[in-house]
């Protein structure tokens, strides 16, 4: 199939873009909260048990997430001035109303994140899909108080379909395609792509054997290399964390040391992914209009 969502722009021919304060790189905290249906294969540690029913190996340490990692996972974001870009699977406001009150006394920013993890967001005809999306942006705005102006697929899924039945329900942007450094627009009328990453994740980095160190290492190298890039246009880092991968108790000193990093460097702005699409809109439509 063609991509009729967006046109190819290599990055060295755009529009400079400048982010507040003179701020060189845009950072901001993907903060994953899912619910995991148990009985579901899903995001596993250990594949070789992933199909039986039940499967304590696998969904105990899925769950972990929600019931510790969370709550040591904030106190660093708390610690080191970072408000979360909350991905949100719709079902955690039944099973874990705890977070969204931690997250409203935090005023983190919340995406619209699928209904759960479970399911990928896959083999819906327009209809149903309408229906889906329009039940999840509800619940969430039910929970929160406001309604979510980002997507993010659960296992960055879409369909052919999805971000125009976002655009109807007045979301923005998505954060699917982590094919970029900068925001850009689709080709559906008011909906941006904002740059997300399966690289810098720790979900990929630890599944993949990296330590403690090395992702320390990973989020300076990841920073210094877009600070570098930056010279004549911002850049966007996007720092990817799931409560039962970064929140394990042996990893905290490392996230700690990571986001003190982060918060240091004087070319960065600490943000949201929705502050990101709003100032990037915002100069690219005074842009236009010069």
């Amino acid at each position: 199939m063609t991509n009729d969502l967006y046109d190819y722009s290599p990055i060295t021919e755009r529009a400079p873009i400048t982010w507040p304060g003179g701020a060189k790189v845009a950072a901001y905290v993907g903060l994953n909260v899912e619910h995991f249906v148990p009985g579901k294969p899903s995001t596993s540690i250990w594949p070789g048990t992933a199909d039986l029913v039940p499967d304590p190996l696998n969904h105990g340490w899925r769950d972990y997430g929600t019931r510790v990692g969370i709550w040591r996972t904030l106190q660093s974001l708390d610690r080191h001035g970072f408000r979360a870009s909350v991905l949100l699977n719709s079902d955690v406001a039944e099973h874990y109303p705890q977070i969204i009150e931690a997250g409203l006394e935090r005023n983190w920013a919340w995406l619209a994140h699928g209904k759960t993890n479970s399911i990928l967001h896959t083999g819906m005809s327009v209809d149903e899909e309408r229906a889906f999306l329009s039940e999840v942006v509800g619940t969430i705005a039910a929970a929160t108080g406001q309604r979510p102006r980002g997507w993010m697929g659960p296992g960055l899924t879409e369909t052919a379909n999805t971000p125009a039945l976002l655009a109807e329900l007045g979301l923005e942007y998505v954060l699917d395609w982590t094919n970029d450094d900068q925001p850009y627009s689709l080709k559906v009328p008011g909906m941006l792509s904002v740059p997300y990453t399966v690289e810098l994740n720790d979900l990929l980095l630890f599944g993949k054997s990296f330590t403690g160190p090395d992702f320390v290492q990973i989020v300076k190298d990841q920073y210094e290399q877009l600070l570098a890039d930056s010279e004549h246009s911002g850049r966007v880092l996007a720092l990817a964390l799931h409560p039962f991968v970064i929140g394990q108790a042996f990893r905290a000193k490392y996230l700690d040391q990571a986001l003190e990093f982060l918060a240091a460097q004087p070319d960065i702005w600490l943000t949201t992914s929705d502050e990101i699409a709003d100032h990037y809109r915002v100069q690219t439509s005074s842009d236009s209009a010069d």
